[in-house]
């Protein structure tokens, strides 16, 4: 027998699917103010549409006013009808303009357009079972990816995450020998070095072009000196005796997790420390059904898991696994001790010794 329809539940669940369609289609238009410089240009002050197209170069003045009427609609930014004018208020401002803002999203939409790029490909992983090399997804996912970390690792690597760690900051400011395994472009490494100026890091990754990239901005820098990148599969990693290694956001992309924690401690100084910084996750997927594992769980289909699966074992963690199912897979690699040293809204961050 077919359930009863509610229609209250239905006309509800409608509400919702607009407000979702609504910022699906918010995607292209926030990306086109983002690279064409409106979001900044109208943090600078009011503006009449025409104003605004003005402001940010001399942009056409009909394509302008028809986006910023879809982002008053969207409520990214305000209108006052009376004056027929648009503004950006200090709450907007954190997310489309301040670019070390903790809550700067321009990464996130850059993000959500390679996961539609690679629509086709994900979907064919579906049939086979196979997974995308990381640097075949999309156009620049990493591009994307470092871009959407990078305001949380600005925020909290130096400010709470590392701190939080025993004893590890007062050795970083003496002189350390660190590891940033997964590194990417960069971001989390650089910052570090800069925090750190006594400290010497390695940043690690086995994605070429995102080495190549990582390169250009320790040199921009002037942190060549004191920063190495190098092209390395985690378990392949040469170097040993670290007092510290990070982890950023990176251990549940691996197709070996399990075998990547043992080399970890191999390459650690017997007294050194792994910090390992995860999307915050329950243990239970009924404990992650909120707006923050939505993202994850999304983000995870299309990313995560087709790049775990790509590679040798391909344990396809996924961006939830949780805190006890990585504790114990650290644990298995030889780890003595695991424990959550901090969290925050998007993270959690682990400490194994």
């Amino acid at each position: 027998m077919p359930p009863v329809l509610d229609e209250a539940r239905l006309h509800a669940f409608v509400g919702k699917m607009l407000g979702d369609l609504g910022g699906a289609m918010s995607v292209p238009t926030v990306r086109i103010g983002m690279r064409l410089g409106l979001f900044d240009a109208l943090n600078a002050g009011p503006a009449t549409a025409g104003e605004l197209a003005q402001r940010a170069g001399g942009l056409h003045e009909r394509y302008v006013r028809e986006w910023a009427l879809a982002q008053a609609a969207n409520g990214y930014v305000d209108f006052d009808a009376d004056r027929d004018a648009f503004s950006l208020s200090a709450e907007q401002a954190m997310v489309f303009s301040n670019r070390d803002s903790p809550v700067y999203l321009a990464g996130a939409f850059e993000l959500v357009a390679a996961m539609i790029e690679a629509e086709a490909k994900v979907e064919e992983c579906f049939r086979h079972g196979k997974g995308i090399r990381w640097g075949d997804h999309a156009g620049c996912l990493f591009c994307a990816t470092g871009a959407f970390f990078r305001p949380g690792y600005v925020n909290n690597i130096v400010q709470s995450w590392i701190p939080a760690l025993d004893g590890m900051e007062a050795r970083l400011r003496s002189g350390a020998r660190v590891a940033d395994v997964g590194c990417g472009v960069g971001f989390s490494t650089l910052l570090m070095a800069r925090a750190y100026p006594e400290s010497r890091f390695v940043g690690f990754d086995f994605h070429q072009p995102s080495i190549e990239e990582a390169r250009r901005h320790a040199q921009e820098h002037g942190l060549g000196e004191r920063v190495r990148f190098e092209v390395a599969k985690a378990k392949e990693i040469a170097e040993d005796g670290f007092d510290l290694v990070t982890m950023y956001d990176c251990l549940h992309d691996m197709g070996d997790p399990l075998g990547c924690a043992a080399h970890m401690r191999r390459i650690l100084a017997t007294d050194g420390t792994w910090m390992i910084v995860e999307p915050i996750a329950g243990d239970r997927p009924a404990d992650n059904m909120n707006p923050v594992g939505r993202l994850y769980y999304n983000a995870s289909t299309m990313i995560c898991v087709p790049t775990s699966l790509d590679q040798e074992v391909g344990a396809g963690l996924g961006a939830q696994a949780g805190e006890a199912r990585l504790a114990q897979i650290v644990r298995d690699g030889g780890f003595a001790s695991v424990r959550r040293a901090t969290e925050g809204p998007f993270n959690m961050v682990l400490e194994a010794r």
